[in-house]
């Protein structure tokens, strides 16, 4: 069985390991001091929803959602912009559980909904479409700050 809640400081320990293992994912070098402070910001400064998912007493997967808006249509959502479950829990529904979590946050609050990114070669893909995201083909472009 999965609960999911929303993470707070006292969740750091269990967030680290899971968010440095999502960078890892996306060949980043490991960097635990890095991750602390960054997840330190997001929860200290309110900028993100962190849902951590646990399997027994186990932190085994999160999702971290920042907040948006839409101009066009003049409404909040979320931007979906992290979700992993760790190697041995994949497959589980885990990830399913957490998206799930995020949209019922979406319906809780009258949220527009969830924007994702993700690589265009993520095998959660398909996931994402099992649940009901729809791929936008107009949204796929980025600038990248190199004075920074």
């Amino acid at each position: 069985m999965v609960t999911i809640k929303e993470a707070e400081l006292n969740d750091l320990n269990d967030l680290i390991p899971l968010f440095d293992g999502y960078r890892m994912f996306y060949r980043q070098a490991s960097d635990y001091n890095g991750a602390k402070a960054f997840l330190t910001a997001r929860l200290n400064h309110h900028d993100a929803i962190i849902l951590l998912a646990f399997s027994e007493e186990n932190a085994v997967g999160f999702t971290q959602l920042y907040p948006l808006f839409s101009s066009v249509s003049m409404e909040p959502m979320l931007l979906l912009n992290d979700l992993y479950v760790e190697q041995n829990y994949r497959g589980k529904g885990i990830g399913k559980a957490l998206i799930q979590r995020a949209k019922d946050l979406c319906e809780e609050k009258k949220l527009k909904g969830l924007a994702l990114q993700t690589e265009a070669n993520n095998p959660a893909q398909k996931l994402y479409e099992r649940v009901g995201f729809i791929k936008d083909p107009d949204l796929h472009y980025f600038w990248t700050n190199t004075k920074r």
